[in-house]
């Protein structure tokens, strides 16, 4: 019964494709069971480059089934584009399976919160403005749209009316903007249903199936640990639950199914967005890790601030998470410094705090508290094995590993898709 949990354990973008992509070979089954198409994970095939939004990164591997579960929200319009860029480059989109009970964005949803955004001014959240946090709050509500409902006109109709109702009132009376027609959405709506019809399964039922069979089913997240609804800092976050609990209400299997939970930690620490960032550089170090690093949203288009490894972070997000393993991502961007700074805890109000503040006020006025560790040039993309890393590299890692408090069993040294160390294998 292996099911793994592979999610992000700093604020999202630490590499993850990479990771599920590696896995691929190994996996029957890659899950998304969370956020929407806000997320973003790229994946380096050879000397092709594929940048994924919506769908589970598994789509790249033939022998893996790719499945979206019920605790993702779906754009279909974005799903479609989404697909056919994958079908023009030959990749074989066709075993995609999508839960019916997964919600949809709506085009009401993608309105509301890009004037809500601009509205809050100086207060905004950082949301993508594709309509996610509107979706999940129409879903607590219960006026949300599923999958299931497009194939009944009948309640799709009375849902979308009823959804509106408010959300009309909304827009012409605060925001200044005109009332959006229900007929019009249903109308819309509805001409992705046979398209979507081959896709939409009773997920739940397959992947305990497929557990019960012995099968390898791989949760993928989206977004970071600390951009958790709950457990990130609040409210700079996303609307879901990246952290693993949200592995078993969004794809609908157990805890007591999971065996290993993989956190993916980039060798630096990088955000998107609003919200507290201890340490964020705004010098040459900051601009240099971003330059060759990369580091530009795949979802947003948006630079990504930069800054040194983050132990407390990790520390939390071992313990959040229940890790199991981490894969370290991006060593190799780290190559050519001299010294290299990792942040071991904090400094608040003349105070030393080694675990991370539950309080949002603590956090936000946290210092970093740095040791520096001596980095090294040599060029490890070429490294097979950990005894290939320099001996700066590998003592690098191995702190950073007593440092987050779970054992690092995979390293990236480059962006391909051969540029991995792996030290312990994460099936088992």
């Amino acid at each position: 019964m292996p099911a793994l949990v592979l999610l992000g354990a700093q604020w999202g973008d630490e590499g993850k494709g990479k990771a599920t992509d590696l896995l691929g070979g190994s996996v029957d089954y890659v899950v998304r069971y969370q956020g929407g198409n806000n997320a973003g994970h790229t994946v380096v095939v050879g000397d092709q480059k594929y940048a994924l939004h919506l769908l589970p990164s598994g789509i790249l591997t033939p022998e893996c089934t790719p499945v979206i579960g019920n605790g993702v929200v779906v754009d279909p319009s974005v799903l479609f584009s989404e697909l056919n860029g994958l079908n023009e480059r030959g990749v074989d989109t066709s075993k995609l399976l999508i839960s019916g009970n997964a919600h949809i964005i709506t085009p009401y949803n993608v309105t509301v919160d890009k004037v809500t955004e601009r509205f809050l001014g100086k207060r905004k959240i950082g949301t993508t403005g594709r309509g996610i946090g509107p979706t999940y709050a129409d879903k607590i509500n219960r006026v949300g749209i599923r999958v299931q409902d497009l194939y009944d006109e009948s309640i799709l109709t009375q849902k979308v009316e009823a959804a509106l109702d408010g959300k009309n009132q909304l827009l012409t009376k605060v925001f200044n903007r005109r009332a959006i027609e229900a007929g019009q959405v249903v109308e819309e709506l509805l001409t992705y249903a046979e398209r979507l019809r081959p896709y939409v399964a009773d997920t739940v039922l397959v992947l305990n199936k497929a557990l019960d069979e012995n099968k390898v089913v791989l949760f993928e997240g989206g977004q970071g640990t600390l951009l958790d609804i709950d457990h990130g800092t609040y409210p700079f976050v996303t609307s879901s639950n990246p952290t693993a609990g949200g592995a078993c209400t969004g794809a609908g299997v157990g805890p007591t199914k999971i065996s290993r939970v993989i956190g993916i930690l980039k060798a630096y620490t990088t955000r998107v967005g609003s919200g507290p960032f201890p340490t964020e550089l705004f010098d040459a170090d900051g601009d240099a890790l971003r330059r060759i690093g990369g580091e530009r949203g795949v979802t947003t288009g948006r630079d990504r601030r930069c800054g040194w490894f983050d132990a407390v972070i990790a520390r939390y997000a071992t313990r959040v998470n229940g890790l199991t393993d981490f894969f370290l991502t991006k060593l190799d961007v780290l190559t050519g410094w001299d010294e290299i700074p990792v942040c071991v805890a904090y400094e608040i109000d003349g105070k030393r705090v080694e675990e991370l503040p539950y309080s949002q006020t603590d956090f936000h006025h946290a210092k970093p508290i740095y040791e520096t560790l001596p980095g090294w040039s040599e060029d490890i993309t070429k490294a097979k094995s950990f005894s290939d890393l320099p001996k700066n590299a590998q003592a690098y890692v191995r702190a950073l590993e007593d440092m987050s408090g779970a054992p690092i069993s995979a390293i990236g040294v480059g962006p391909g898709r051969d540029e991995t160390i792996e030290i312990n294998s994460f099936i088992s």
